[in-house]
């Protein structure tokens, strides 16, 4: 695989050992042009970074090295842990984001992202699993990589969760809707939410999960389906 070295300043001077790297974090740029991007992402002064970069014709470039840590998460949670960039390699695809015009992402970005993720998998023994977006580690303030991201596409190579649809519907009002689908989320590793009280904010955590896994309806509002789909992420090695 060829990858280009084009090194940031912006890392924590103390190595890390492999078992301490845990996930891998899917970013998108965010920015007008690869080069704005390229250029924040190596400024001393942004205090931003990545372990790789790829651009929209699928090249590859690393930032940081792997046993450094970048800094790409920022204030996040998943499960039992706390700012992630200690635990996770993070990934930044080329596309200008939904504040200057959110792209498709082409397959050759696509397809070296999986050729890169499948290094990093078996490098690491990643689980499917531990593979996440921003959005899922930080909902409250990311939505990249957005819904136009081909999770499913990436769950054929085990890369990234999916589920499978069943016919089964809940009878079940919409408080109790709710009660479950929020415990079976946290089950999944999300957090910034309280399981058995409702906020307003809570409507964010839904849109992060309606981009993920119902990229064509985000409403922010609990239907069936993705009632349906948080029990299989929660269940899926038991029968729900």
């Amino acid at each position: 695989m060829n990858i280009k070295k084009k090194p940031s300043p912006n890392f924590s001077k103390k190595t890390r050992s492999k078992t301490k790297i845990k996930y891998v974090i899917f970013h998108y740029t965010g920015m007008q042009s690869e080069i704005e991007s390229l250029k924040r992402l190596r400024n001393i002064k942004t205090k931003v970074s990545c372990h790789y970069h790829i651009n929209r014709k699928g090249e590859i470039s690393q930032l940081v090295k792997e046993n450094r840590v970048a800094w790409h998460a920022g204030k996040s949670r998943w499960k039992d842990l706390k700012n992630l960039n200690e635990s996770s390699i993070g990934i930044e695809l080329e596309n200008k984001g939904h504040r200057f015009g959110y792209q498709n992402f082409p397959n050759l970005q696509i397809k070296s992202l999986i050729k890169l993720c499948k290094r990093l998998k078996k490098k690491y023994n990643f689980k499917k699993e531990n593979f996440l977006g921003h959005s899922d580690i930080a909902p409250m303030r990311k939505i990249d990589p957005g819904e136009k991201f081909p999770w499913n596409k990436l769950s054929k190579y085990k890369i990234g969760s999916w589920y499978k649809t069943n016919k089964r519907n809940y009878n079940l009002n919409d408080k109790s809707l709710q009660s479950l689908f929020f415990k079976n989320i946290y089950k999944i590793g999300y957090r910034y939410f309280f399981q058995n009280i409702r906020n307003t904010k809570d409507k964010k955590i839904i849109k992060v999960f309606q981009q993920r896994y119902c990229p064509n309806k985000i409403t922010g509002k609990i239907d069936q389906k993705l009632l349906k789909i948080s029990h299989f992420l929660a269940y899926k090695n038991k029968k729900a």
